[in-house]
């Protein structure tokens, strides 16, 4: 019968029976769980290597290659991430610090990377003294050696960036100076007194260079910043604007007090003689033009600052000068202009100090009592019949020992009447009384008040006549007329003049401080072979009084 088929049952992996033989001992291939192959030996994770024996000269030689901070020390012992982060951690720190900046690297940047290096320097030793057998192999005392040699690189990095800093630091003084120059020059265009904080603000910035910095390329340059400062400074004196010059000459001659002698050198005294020269040019400038500033003006501060200079040994020339070219000009067409001079001139020679004598001072009184007479008659002639008046009885009050007194008070009258008259000022009073006859002139004062009595012609003077004791006033002009001085067996006050024949002008004014009426003027020919009375009176109106 032919054979059925196999019976049923688990199959089997072997051969078949009766089957060729089979190749090789039998395997069995068991499944892990879930149906996962099983895991071969070689696709397990590496091992890190065992430790080595304690190895101190590799450790030392580990810690100095990580001060070089280049993480050599981790390369050593084969730790390259941690030689990324050593390189990565100096990079950030050249970052900061380059390019180089005049205040440094920040604190906590140095402070923060010195930690790091000295955790990387600790961390390397430490790795490094049991040092697996994969380290490289190097011997110890190369790799001290080497550690050692690779200190050179943090050190000659820090002196390089220290050059690149003093270099960084130079440039800031060298543009703080050049910005101290950029204001001078700015200042140079202006006047002195606006630009006066300006030019302090950069002689500050000169001094805190040559003080603070001495031996920088800056403090160096502040000189010649300080030769073209006082150049700019000085401009009026070298344009011959003397007077304008005197407050920038005096600034330049403080600067001393302000920045060392040694760093000035020759500046420090330049400003004096243009100062001295600048005073006396524009003191005698100013002679006779400018009121007295009480001091002697800038004549008397070139005496005060400079009394042994040669500008000083010319003031006293320079004044007579002045007052003989004013006086000169008393005798022209505006004496009183050249008075004025004088009067300004004499306000400042009384200031002046030694060596200006006083025979100087006297004969610039006796030019100023010339020009005073000589103003008021002038006045006079030009009909100023009110100027001519105060400016004769001044000179009269002034001068009680002038021969010209008497004269100046008859020109005073003639100009006080010729107020009220203008004809009375038509000429000047003549000097002497005329002979021949004269006429009596009885003038008699039936007013409350003492009445002065002004007059010019041939003749001039004044009387006063006192109060008329029991007399009034009268309401009207055409009442006082009428009654004035005609009342029978009553004794008015009254003075008798004298006068030749001629044409009078006549001033009739209250005197008395409590006497408020307003004065009168008249004019009449005074004939020979007459008499003649005036009368005297007050008139009181809704207006006020008159006489």
């Amino acid at each position: 019968m032919p054979p059925g088929p196999p019976a049923a049952g688990v199959p089997g992996f072997g051969p078949p029976a009766g089957g060729p033989p089979a190749f090789g001992p039998a395997q069995e291939v068991a499944f892990g769980p879930l149906g996962r192959p099983p895991v071969q030996p070689s696709d397990r994770p590496t091992a890190r290597p065992p430790a080595g024996p304690a190895d101190p000269a590799r450790a030392i030689a580990a810690g100095l290659l990580n001060l070089s901070g280049l993480g050599l020390g981790y390369v050593l012992v084969r730790r390259r991430l941690l030689a990324l982060l050593c390189v990565a951690a100096t990079a950030a720190l050249l970052t900061l610090a380059l390019p180089a900046d005049p205040d440094g690297v920040p604190g906590w940047a140095l402070i923060g990377y010195g930690v790091l290096l000295l955790g990387a320097v600790a961390d390397g030793a430490r790795i490094g003294l049991r040092a697996p057998a994969t380290a490289v192999q190097i011997k110890p005392v190369v790799a001290i050696v080497l550690g050692l040699a690779l200190l050179a690189v943090p050190a000659g990095g820090a002196v390089a960036y220290g050059g690149l800093r003093d270099d960084a630091v130079e440039q800031r003084l060298l543009d703080r100076l050049d910005s101290a120059d950029a204001l001078v020059k700015e200042a140079s265009g202006q006047d002195f007194a606006e630009a006066r904080a300006d030019y302090r603000t950069a002689l500050g910035r000169y001094r805190d260079l040559a003080e603070d910095h001495p031996d920088s390329r800056a403090a160096h340059r502040v000189h010649d910043s300080l030769d073209a400062y006082y150049k700019a400074v000085s401009a009026p004196y070298a344009d011959g604007e003397h007077c304008a010059a005197v407050a920038p000459l005096e600034h330049l001659r403080s600067v001393p007090g302000t920045i060392d002698r040694a760093v000035l050198g020759s500046l420090a005294s330049w400003p004096d003689k243009p100062l001295a020269a600048s005073l006396l040019k524009c003191g005698t400038g100013k002679l006779g033009a400018a009121e007295s500033d009480g001091e002697g003006g800038e004549l008397g501060q070139l005496l005060r600052t400079f009394p042994e200079s040669a500008q000083a040994d010319q003031v006293e020339p320079a004044v007579r000068a002045a007052v003989e070219r004013r006086a000169g000009e008393l005798k022209g067409a505006d004496p009183c202009t050249a008075t004025r001079a004088l009067r300004r001139i004499g306000d400042t020679a009384k200031r002046l100090p030694a060596p200006v004598p006083a025979h100087l001072r006297g004969g610039v009184a006796t030019a100023v009592e010339d020009g005073a007479y000589a103003c008021g008659i002038d006045q006079f002639k030009d009909k100023k019949f009110s100027a001519a008046h105060t400016s004769l009885t001044d000179f009269a009050g002034t001068y009680k020992n002038d021969e010209r007194r008497a004269r100046a008070q008859q020109v005073a009258i003639a100009a006080e009447i010729a107020k009220l008259r203008p004809t009375a000022g038509d000429r000047l009073p003549p000097k002497g009384a005329p002979g021949g006859s004269r006429m009596d002139m009885v003038i008699s004062n039936d007013g409350p008040d003492p009445v002065e009595v002004l007059y010019t012609g041939p003749v001039t003077g004044r009387i006063t006549i006192a109060a008329c004791g029991s007399c009034k006033t009268y309401p009207t002009e055409t009442a006082g007329r009428g009654k004035a001085c005609k009342a029978s067996g009553k004794s008015y006050p009254k003075r008798t003049l004298r006068l030749p024949a001629g044409t009078y002008h006549f001033l009739h004014k209250p005197g008395g401080r409590d006497a408020t009426a307003s004065g009168r003027a008249a004019g009449g020919r005074i004939q020979s072979g007459y008499s003649y009375t005036q009368c005297s009176y007050v008139v009181r109106s809704e207006l006020g009084a008159d006489l």
